[in-house]
């Protein structure tokens, strides 16, 4: 897995040119062509979380890596890409189009909270497939922002903001991301989101030397300063799971994903998932894939 991709290192490698605004403190907005980074002349993406938000519309044939899970692409998508979660994908195919835009959470610092939409939690599956006749109108959001980004209107960032809540609403439309959306009370949606947020607060793992801290419901639930049959209640009530459920699967996702883009061996991973001893860890991993680490690993080669 490769570093954490900053956008310095965005503009420095793709683009040989730095914005003079870049870290003014009131945010950042781009948007750009698909084909001058991808198809024949550009590079695969590698493997590696990103400290922006991304928004992209592939057009091609292509194959997604987000987390543990790979989505192929026969025609064209719709992909929203978080600082949390780390993704690559690779075109196969020359003919490749598209647009995308990238921006970094205070970019909208006092016009909404970018992250509390469904695309962009935890768990969601940021990928939707596109038909053709969805395709123009999405494409012509981001046409629009190229105008837009390119005029001199004194007011345009707030033109540019409302467009991308334009594609994240038309994407919601297309396919609502209802597994990351909580019902119920108040204060049990309070508590799940902040369980939540705490859990993958601590991924992707991209050093052996780092692990993660709270591995147990009662440690979530100290952290939160609440008891844990409150939390496990909130938890069942949001998502239908146990707090021991969620974590599992957390945890099981990043072994996996650990597993299929780093050469890390088996203790080291069971030390940076919080595994005294590789032996529970594998266990543990039989137990919720019906693989062994070194077998999953196997059958992905």
């Amino acid at each position: 897995m490769g570093p954490i991709q900053s956008l310095e290192d965005f503009y420095r490698h793709k683009l040989n040119w730095m914005p003079d605004n870049l870290k003014n403190g009131m945010g950042h907005f781009n948007v750009f062509r698909t084909e001058e980074f991808i198809g024949k002349h550009g590079r695969h993406v590698p493997y590696s979380r990103k400290d922006y938000f991304k928004i992209s519309l592939l057009i091609g044939k292509n194959r997604l890596f987000y987390a543990d899970k790979v989505v192929e692409i026969d025609k064209q998508a719709l992909i929203f890409s978080n600082p949390l979660i780390p993704y690559s994908h690779e075109s196969l195919s020359d003919e490749q189009s598209g647009l995308f835009c990238i921006f970094t959470d205070t970019f909208f610092n006092h016009f909404g909270h970018i992250r509390e939409y469904p695309i962009f939690q935890p768990g969601s599956m940021p990928v939707f497939l596109l038909s053709d006749e969805q395709v123009p109108p999405i494409k012509n959001i981001f046409n629009r922002m190229l105008e837009e980004i390119a005029s001199d209107y004194a007011y345009k960032y707030d033109v540019l903001r409302n467009l991308v809540f334009e594609v994240v609403h038309s994407a919601m439309k297309i396919q609502p991301a209802s597994t990351s959306l909580y019902s119920g009370s108040n204060a049990s949606t309070r508590i799940s989101s902040l369980f939540m947020e705490l859990l993958e607060r601590q991924f992707p793992i991209e050093s052996t030397m780092q692990q993660i801290i709270l591995q147990s419901p009662s440690d979530f639930a100290t952290q939160l300063s609440v008891h844990v049959n409150h939390l496990n209640r909130a938890l069942r009530e949001n998502t239908g799971k146990t707090t021991s459920k969620i974590i599992a699967e957390r945890v099981t996702q990043e072994a996996r994903s650990l597993l299929l883009h780093t050469n890390w061996n088996i203790n080291e991973i069971a030390w940076s998932l919080g595994f005294g001893e590789s032996a529970h860890f594998i266990n543990f991993f039989k137990k919720n894939t019906a693989l062994s680490p070194g077998a999953f690993r196997s059958s992905a080669v």
